[in-house]
């Protein structure tokens, strides 16, 4: 009783309506989410060899997941009003702490180096906050209830095997090292959590406002953007040193395209698919959203935190005054920052292609001019490379400015005569709350 009334207290759980906005309370969240990319970003700019990516890859994919399960729950429930905001404290926290863990998130649990299983105990309990919130949702909807219930095996299994590569030991009699068999049970993880989602369907799930999903994934894209500027910004020491000229030249440049990758999605392609989520009803809304943006958004992800990496080694070279400027770039620098960007724009064009059933022949030929250049720009000095890269992405833009201007000239009529309309219904309908009664009665 003392519960339920501290609970009656706070208020109850206010159900999502539709064409509802996002919650700051989720903002707030997606802050602590997006310090997990700079995490991953920051463990494998340590030691960036294929084990490391691997790694940072498995836990991207374990963490979007976390974060597709918190998108979902906030589609029913307004996660910054009554008592909720107390149990996404917890959830905070969780997260918190797992992002601290990523580091040693592979390691042999030894000594006091309990990274494995405190990743995999605070993975828990972030899980637990969302299924409790879910569950309460949805529990007078029978129907609903019956489709959460098909994800129990997914929760129970993805925190099972966690727990189980968190307690391997580090050799195993007869196989040698235990590594192998851990990374095994991550990647059984990833194929249960994302099968999971196919395998389920879009039966019985409701997307009550399209606006709210669709800004939801457009704002954790934008963070993760200003994220990457954030890790290579830190990571390539520009502030620990005076600025040079090639360090500014390299800090601008990574701003420019940077930029470009913005635009790439934010000037037609998610604004059109805003809509069609819009015009989408009932299985194939669902069906959309979790395809083009829960499954499609993590490529674009991945892209960034890859992109993000080869730029920060490149522009640390370009920054340290014992580097001759002249020097080419070398190692995996090039590679990652071209093989980032080419990821995040394939993650793009899929998203276009599954909402608006349309592909940019732009983005088709960027994507091929971007690996074709890849040999040149290990030749070329860090400068040029990121030079280099900036041109062609920047020209992407240019070409569809040119290209596409009616295109974007009719989608930009079209959403300002919907926001017109939406602000006129709004205005019209809370001037009602001014109305004075009629004092004549």
């Amino acid at each position: 009783m003392g519960g339920y009334g501290r609970r009656g207290r706070l208020g109850p759980a206010v159900p999502v309506a539709p064409g509802a906005r996002v919650d700051r309370f989720e903002v707030f969240f997606d802050l602590v989410f997006v310090f997990s990319f700079f995490i991953i970003t920051r463990a494998t700019a340590l030691q960036v060899n294929g084990g490391a990516l691997l790694h940072a890859l498995l836990v991207l994919a374990v963490l979007w997941w976390s974060w597709v399960v918190h998108s979902v729950v906030a589609t029913r429930i307004r996660l910054g009003e009554g008592f909720v905001p107390v149990l996404m404290t917890i959830g905070m926290a969780a997260l918190f702490t797992f992002a601290l863990s990523l580091p040693s998130a592979f390691r042999d649990t030894r000594g006091n180096d309990a990274g494995p299983l405190v990743a995999a105990i605070s993975y828990t309990v972030l899980r637990l906050m969302h299924l409790l919130l879910y569950w309460h949702a949805v529990r007078d909807s029978p129907q609903e209830r019956r489709q959460l219930s098909r994800f129990a095996p997914e929760v129970v299994g993805s925190t099972v095997l966690l727990l189980a590569a968190a307690l391997l030991p580090s050799k195993i009699d007869g196989l040698g090292s235990s590594a192998v068999i851990r990374d095994g049970l991550w990647v059984a993880v990833v194929l249960l959590q994302y099968g999971t989602g196919l395998l389920a369907g879009s039966w019985g799930w409701v997307v009550t406002s399209a606006e709210h999903w669709t800004e939801r994934y457009d704002l954790i894209l934008i963070i993760a953007l200003g994220e990457s500027v954030i890790s290579v910004g830190v990571g390539s020491n520009l502030l620990g040193q005076p600025p040079t000229w090639p360090a500014v030249a390299a800090a601008v440049l990574g701003i420019f395209f940077t930029a470009a990758l913005w635009w790439a999605h934010y000037d037609m392609v998610g604004p059109a698919a805003r809509i069609a989520l819009h015009a989408a009803k009932d299985g194939p809304r669902v069906a959309l959203a979790r395809d083009a943006y829960a499954y499609l958004f993590l490529p674009m992800i991945a892209g960034i935190i890859v992109f993000a990496l080869g730029a920060e080694m490149i522009v640390h070279d370009i920054a340290d005054p014992a580097v001759p400027p002249h020097e080419r770039a070398y190692g995996s620098d090039v590679p990652l920052l071209f093989g980032g960007v080419i990821c995040y724009l394939c993650g793009n064009m899929l998203f276009q292609w599954r909402a608006l059933r349309t592909v940019s022949w732009t983005r088709v030929g960027t994507v091929a001019l971007l690996g074709a250049a890849i040999p040149l720009a290990q030749r070329m000095p860090g400068l040029a490379a990121l030079a280099l890269l900036t041109v062609i992405t920047v020209g992407m833009v240019a070409a569809e400015v040119v290209v596409f201007d009616e295109g974007r000239r009719a989608l930009r009529k079209l959403i300002f005569e919907e926001r017109t309309s939406h602000e006129a219904h709004e205005a019209a309908w809370r001037a009602r709350w001014n109305a004075r009664p009629d004092e004549s009665g």
